[in-house]
C-alpha cells in the first residue's frame, strides 16, 4: 500500500502526457515546415496556459481546504477568483481613463489580481464566522455573496467602457486564448514557486489538521502557517486569473478526486491535485475546440462549471446531512 500513491501519481502523469499530446494534435506533420512551426507554437502556448492554470487552481483549492478545514473551499466558491477578476478589470478601467486604450491591462494586472483576490478572501473569512468559529456552509454562502458583489462591480466597470468591456470579455469569462509568452512564463514561475511551497509545507499542513493544541505540541506554528497558505493560495489564483480569467470549480473538483485517489496526506495530495487540475483544463480546452458555436470556441470556464456545479450541490447536501451548521474550525 505504501507504493500506491506513487503508482497513482505515475498514472496521472501519463494521463496528462496523453491529454497534452491529444491537445497538440498530429495534423501538423502533414503541413509544410513553416505551417508546422506556427501550429506547434500556437498550440504549445495554449497547452502551457492550460496546464499552468489547472495546476494553480487545483493547488489553491487544496491549500484553502487545508487552511479552513473545509471540503467546500475553492478559489471560485470563496470569491478569490471573482475578486482577482475585479482587480484586473479595475486596472483595465484605470488604463482607459489614463488614455491607454480599452484593452490595456499592463504590468499592474498581476498585483491588482492578487490584491483583489486576497481582499475578497479576507471578507469571506471575516463574515463567515460565528462566535469566532468558521462554519463551512456559512463560509460558502458568504463566498457566493462576495462573488456576486465582485462580479457586479466588474460588470459596472465594463459598462463604463466605450465598448462595454467587449475587448476584455474573454479575459474575464474563463477562456484560454493566445497570450504573450512572457506573461505565461512569469505566471508559470509563480505557480511553480507556489507548488514548491505547498510541497515543502506538506507535513506541517498534515499536522495542522489536528486540534491546534496538538499541532503546536509537534512544533507547528499554526497562525504563521495559515498566513502563508492564505498568501500562496492568493498568488496562485491571481496568476491563473491573469492568464484566463476565472475558471469555475477546477479548484474544487481536482482536490476531491485526488483525495479519493491518494488519501489525505498532502505530500501525495498536492502533486496529485496539480496533475489532475492540469489534465482537466487541458481536456476542457480540447473539448471547447470541438464546440465552436460560430463565434469562436466555447469558453473553457463554461465546461468546468457544468461539471463542477453538480459536485458542489452534492457536497453541500452532504454537509447539511452532517449537521445543521456543518463542521466548525
Amino acid at each position: 500500500m505504501a507504493r500506491r500513491p506513487a503508482l497513482i501519481l505515475t498514472a496521472l502523469s501519463a494521463a496528462l502526457v496523453v491529454v497534452g499530446c491529444a491537445r497538440m494534435g498530429l495534423d501538423f506533420w502533414a503541413a509544410d515546415g513553416a505551417t508546422a512551426r506556427v501550429l506547434l507554437e500556437i498550440r504549445g502556448v495554449r497547452l502551457g496556459v492550460a496546464m499552468t492554470v489547472g495546476v494553480a487552481f487545483a493547488v489553491a483549492g487544496v491549500l484553502l481546504q487545508a487552511l479552513l478545514r473545509n471540503p467546500l473551499a475553492a478559489p471560485d466558491v470563496l470569491g478569490l477568483s471573482a475578486g482577482a477578476g475585479l482587480g484586473v478589470m479595475a486596472v483595465a478601467f484605470a488604463g482607459y481613463q489614463a488614455g491607454q486604450g480599452i484593452a490595456h491591462v499592463g504590468a499592474w494586472s498581476a498585483p491588482a489580481a492578487l490584491v483583489g483576490g486576497l481582499g475578497a478572501m479576507a471578507l469571506v473569512y471575516a463574515f463567515g464566522q460565528r462566535r469566532g468559529l468558521v462554519e463551512p456552509v456559512s463560509l460558502v454562502l458568504v463566498g457566493v455573496v462576495v462573488s456576486i458583489l465582485c462580479g457586479s462591480a466588474t460588470e459596472l466597470l465594463k459598462n463604463l467602457m466605450p465598448d462595454q468591456g467587449a475587448a476584455l470579455g474573454r479575459l474575464l469569462i474563463g477562456a484560454i486564448r493566445d497570450v504573450p509568452v512572457a506573461r505565461v512564463a512569469w505566471a508559470a514561475s509563480a505557480v511553480a514557486a507556489g507548488l514548491g511551497v505547498a510541497m515543502v509545507l506538506a507535513r506541517a499542513i498534515d499536522a495542522a489538521s489536528l486540534p491546534e493544541d496538538e499541532a503546536r505540541s509537534v512544533g507547528v506554528r499554526v497562525g504563521a502557517l495559515r498566513l502563508v497558505l492564505f498568501v500562496v493560495a492568493g498568488v496562485l489564483t491571481a496568476a491563473a486569473v491573469v492568464l484566463t480569467g476565472p475558471l469555475g470549480f477546477v479548484g474544487l473538483i481536482a482536490p476531491h478526486v485526488a483525495r479519493f485517489a491518494v488519501g489525505p496526506g498532502h505530500r501525495a495530495l498536492v502533486p496529485a491535485a496539480a496533475l489532475l487540475g492540469a489534465a482537466l483544463v487541458v481536456l476542457a480546452d480540447a473539448c471547447s475546440g470541438l464546440l465552436d458555436t460560430g463565434s469562436g470556441p466555447m469558453p473553457v470556464g463554461i465546461l468546468t462549471s457544468v461539471v463542477g456545479g453538480p459536485l458542489l450541490i452534492w457536497l453541500l447536501r452532504r454537509e447539511f446531512r452532517g449537521g445543521a451548521g456543518g463542521r466548525t474550525v
